[in-house]
């Protein structure tokens, strides 16, 4: 027989939003990185953060409830994932991402219904101020944080391309709008023999050189500044665009890659990663939410298939593509000149 039809699943979606913003107030106010410290008591935990006595409780019974934290004997501790990753403390700290949304992109989805009608950004533009990455790299402090945010949602891919791609068969890479540089490291860490740049505005210089000095790679790692917009990409065997071209319209999409193309030697490769949109465009959810996002922060961009990139790199000249899942949401497109 067929199920009755049941409205379970438009509620839970429908009412998301109180799992997201529990998870990232949790993280704004440090209770996974306080946890990391070691398992604490109600009293314990809710006076270390600050905390009314009024919901502490429900708070950090609904981290239970959604499966972030653990309690034992009212005792509370993190879980592996979160003490691994939303401890700030750690370098495998991933919740840069999840400050920005809740800082930025949390306030700014409110506008989404708005968007769709108009076309236009809701982001800092819709009250008068300048462009995203204007607003971004006016600010230091800003700027890092972001850079740190892309780092957070990039790992997981910029690991899986170091050790998939088959880097044997090249010695130079650029990576270009680097950010803090991790697609970089990771690649030169587990690629002893290649040497790589990472290319970026200037503000990005100190952020990039003192990561990349951290993870100990800055013998083989260097950086090169300038605007893919004004200038020509520094040549290497291979250029990687990682949550790049999404950003941006299609006239511009097919410039870069353009760009990348004239980059390359003969038998050189261009890596796009991002979240790409599966060819059907019934699966990955994430693609397509993400594209809803730069419908949110940028004039034109928009997210794509991996068919539709391919294309792209066919009519600048790229021989032969292919795509490759990556990880999570993440695939990459991969064009050989």
């Amino acid at each position: 027989m067929q199920a009755q039809p049941s409205p379970d699943a438009i509620l839970q979606t429908g009412l998301a939003f109180w799992a997201s913003k529990t998870l990232l107030s949790a993280i704004e106010l440090g209770v996974f990185t306080q946890l990391a410290r070691g398992p604490t008591d109600l009293v314990g935990l809710r006076d270390a953060l600050g905390l009314h006595p009024r919901s502490a409780r429900d708070f950090f019974d609904a981290l239970v409830a959604l499966g972030f934290l653990l309690r034992t004997d009212g005792v509370y501790a993190n879980t592996a994932e979160t003490d691994l990753f939303l401890d700030r403390a750690k370098p495998s700290y991933v919740g840069g991402i999840l400050e920005m949304a809740n800082t930025r992109l949390y306030p700014f989805w409110r506008g989404l219904t708005l968007a769709l009608r108009t076309g236009l950004p809701q982001n800092e533009v819709a009250h008068g101020g300048p462009n995203l990455f204007d607003t971004l790299y006016a600010d230091p402090a800003r700027l890092e944080q972001f850079l740190a945010a892309m780092t957070g949602i990039s790992r997981g891919a910029n690991l899986a391309i170091a050790r998939q791609f088959p880097w044997k068969d090249h010695r130079s890479f650029v990576d270009v709008g680097t950010a803090q540089g991790d697609l970089a490291a990771q690649i030169a860490l587990a690629n002893p023999h290649l040497r790589g740049t990472g290319f970026d505005l200037p503000g990005v210089r100190p952020i990039f050189e003192n990561y990349i000095r951290a993870i100990g790679v800055d013998d083989r790692v260097a950086f090169a500044q300038g605007s893919f917009f004004d200038q020509e990409l520094p040549k290497a065997d291979v250029v990687l665009m990682g949550h790049i071209l999404h950003d941006w319209d299609l006239p511009t999409k097919r410039m870069l890659i353009g760009k990348a193309h004239d980059a390359l030697p003969e038998g050189g490769a261009l890596v796009v990663y991002e979240s790409i949109i599966d060819d059907e465009r019934r699966e990955n959810a994430f693609g397509l939410l993400m594209s809803l996002n730069m419908l949110i922060e940028t004039p034109g961009g928009f997210d794509y298939t991996g068919a539709d990139c391919a294309g792209w790199m066919e009519e600048a000249g790229f021989r032969q593509t292919r795509v490759e899942h990556l990880v999570g949401p993440d695939s990459m497109v991969v064009g050989i000149r």
